[in-house]
């Protein structure tokens, strides 16, 4: 990007001096030869020594109109706008402006620095005057008198924003950034540029107080190499990240992945394509069901400089051919750091392309159900200003934002901050389930399959295995949905539970020790998640993901029989409670005939009221007492 303006700035100026004939010679010899070898420092992007020069050839000539708008365009290219502004001013003082496009220059200059009336008016100008044909400017012209008129209504409703940072545990003297957190918002990832060499760091989170951050590992870690712009999957199992120059790239920077082994993490590997591409691919995100990648390339078929796309997770393990995030999000401009939070649904992310302060700002849109994502959001002032804004990332609980900065009680170079994320630019509710899992009679831990699915839409919210060293796992789950669990592994009878996180209801997260049992007789298994409605025997749609677990389970184990059980509460005539919780269970076992587990492996009995689980005295109690369960009679 840096080599793209500087060939602007060049052009521009070249443009300039071609079009410039009034003053565009000094009668001062002095100054002209000043501005000669101004131009010889242009052409070899020396613009420090340029600017020298310039100021040299005016301080010789205060008349010398054409070493005024050098001046100007060469401070506004090297982004002193501030500093730039009075050189357009006295150039348009001297009058006989021939070039609109002067006004262009100083209108960008005026919104840079946060005067947008002023930017405005020179702006306006510029496009009402301006009859050159330079389409592509008078289209900047006329987006930036867009970001003018946004700006002065936005700053009259400022939002709360009261940036806190991390502490020395986090930062450093060095330059901290792009962080990322874990769902259970305990560990914190970022990069650290020490001396060139960018790094990943770890902190973790105890209390409120954060760790001292050490290197995240040495397989991720190089010293001849930069890592930077990652993001973590919500379970802290997956880190994908950017990677640029390496021997193995496809393009200048590419996307590598590195998966959680024990305790430390395993060499990382280039994700190749369709994911990455001859072109520059970076500043990865990913979907809190691992599903889904968001990235940034600058790949042909686009709407701007920079887009952001998604690639979509095959069930063998591969990434479908990346899709343009489309106009919905994208702009003829550049969008970049992308963050789909926990929620799946809410997406932040920076651009210079939707209306805004006037550099990159960040803004937040929202996945529809219908697969759309609403107009994008600008977070507001004081949080987006007219400075470059980027890199947001968001708590898991939606209250907190992390970014990057350079601010006055920093620790050196850039650090990394925290705030109170407004409520109107929050995402949605989640909360997790956190837990290990581990062999019942041994209490060592297993490498177990587990599965979150979302018993409305019957689609996956988490399916990954357990850290093969702890069997820990975590998965996230959005509010106003309900959730069945299953984990499972080779030779034990799988666990299932059930999560109902309606929409208002208070959320915390679940921490579990699930302990699974080897397959053998006289185990007994509770099914969470097989539904009735209130004295009724007919399954409901959302039994079937827990129905089709226990046909796998039986399929997988010939030797496999069982005895299915139905059981009720005391509420009601103990007779027809006997007799409901006998139908029950010959649905279940209706179900598993039709899917061809024979007749000779499967039982049925209905218990009624007489084996509780609980106490029958209270609601929590009855609903435990009210299930469908199996006990193993054979398993050989």
């Amino acid at each position: 990007m840096i080599h793209r303006n500087s060939v602007q700035i060049l052009v521009f100026l070249l443009l300039i001096c071609g079009i410039f004939n009034l003053n565009a010679q000094s009668t001062n010899k002095k100054a002209q030869e000043n501005f000669n070898r101004a131009q010889e420092m242009i052409t070899q992007i020396n613009y420090p020594q340029a600017i020298d020069f310039l100021k040299a050839a005016v301080k010789e000539d205060e008349q010398f109109q054409l070493a005024y708008l050098q001046l100007a365009d060469l401070h506004r290219k090297t982004r002193q706008y501030n500093s730039s502004i009075p050189y357009y001013e006295q150039a348009i003082k001297l009058g006989n402006i021939s070039d609109y496009r002067v006004y262009y220059g100083m209108g960008e200059s005026f919104l840079l620095t946060g005067n947008y009336e002023n930017a405005k008016s020179s702006l306006t100008t510029f496009v009402s005057k301006y009859t050159g044909k330079d389409k592509d400017i008078v289209n900047k012209a006329n987006k930036y008198i867009k970001d003018c008129e946004f700006s002065v209504t936005a700053l009259k409703s400022p939002v709360k924003y009261e940036p806190v940072n991390l502490g020395s545990g986090v930062n450093s003297k060095y330059r901290d950034y792009f962080p990322s957190i874990t769902a259970d918002g305990k560990n914190l990832i970022f990069s650290r540029n020490v001396e060139g060499n960018e790094d990943f760091y770890l902190a973790t989170k105890t209390g409120s107080t954060w760790s001292e951050a050490i290197p995240l590992s040495n397989k991720i870690n190089t010293p001849n190499y930069n890592e930077g712009a990652q993001s973590i999957s919500p379970d802290g199992m997956y880190l994908f990240f950017t990677g640029c120059n390496r021997p193995d790239g496809l393009g200048r920077c590419d996307i590598y992945v590195s998966h959680k082994e024990g305790n430390d993490w395993g060499t990382p590997f280039n994700l190749g394509a369709p994911v990455n591409s001859e072109y520059w691919d970076a500043q990865p995100s990913i979907s809190p069901d691992g599903n889904t990648l968001y990235f940034v390339s600058n790949r042909p078929g686009g709407y701007g400089g920079y887009d952001i796309w998604k690639s979509t997770l095959n069930e063998d393990g591969s990434w479908q051919k990346p899709v343009n995030l489309g106009p919905e999000i994208n702009t003829p401009y550049d969008e970049q750091t992308p963050f789909i939070h926990p929620d799946g649904k809410t997406f932040y992310f920076s651009s210079d392309g939707w209306p805004g302060f006037g550099n990159k700002d960040i803004f937040m849109s929202t996945l529809t159900e219908n697969g759309h994502w609403t107009v994008p959001v600008n977070l507001g002032t004081p949080i987006n200003t007219f400075n470059e804004e980027t890199g947001l990332a968001v708590s898991p609980d939606g209250s907190k934002a992390y970014f990057s900065a350079i601010l006055k009680d920093g620790y050196g170079d850039m650090d990394i901050y925290q705030f109170d994320l407004p409520p109107a630019i929050r995402p949605k509710e989640i909360t997790y389930v956190k837990g290990n899992v581990k062999d019942k009679e041994t209490g060592k831990p297993l490498s177990a399959s587990i599965k979150v699915v979302n018993l409305q839409s019957k689609q996956n919210q988490f399916n990954d295995f357990t850290n093969e060293a702890t069997g820990a796992f975590l998965a996230v789950m959005p509010a106003g949905h309900s959730y069945l669990l299953n984990a499972e592994a080779e030779g034990y009878l799988f666990y299932s539970d059930n999560f109902e996180l309606n929409n208002g209801s208070s959320l915390k997260p679940y921490e579990l020790n699930i302990f699974l049992e080897k397959i053998k007789p006289g185990v007994n298994i509770v099914l969470r998640n097989i539904f009735f409605d209130t004295n009724e025997y007919e399954l409901l749609p959302s039994s079937v993901t827990e129905l089709n677990l226990l046909t796998d389970l039986l399929q997988h184990n010939k030797g496999l029989r069982i005895e299915i059980q139905g059981h009720t509460d005391n509420i009601g005539n103990k007779v027809q409670n006997m007799k409901l919780s006998e139908l029950r269970a010959k649905s279940v076992y209706d179900f598993l005939i039709k899917h061809q587990i024979t007749k000779e492996r499967l039982l049925y009995k209905g218990y009624g009221e007489d084996k509780p689980l609980a106490t029958n005295e209270t609601e929590a109690g009855r609903k435990q007492n009210r299930r469908t369960s199996f006990v193993v009679t054979q398993a050989n």
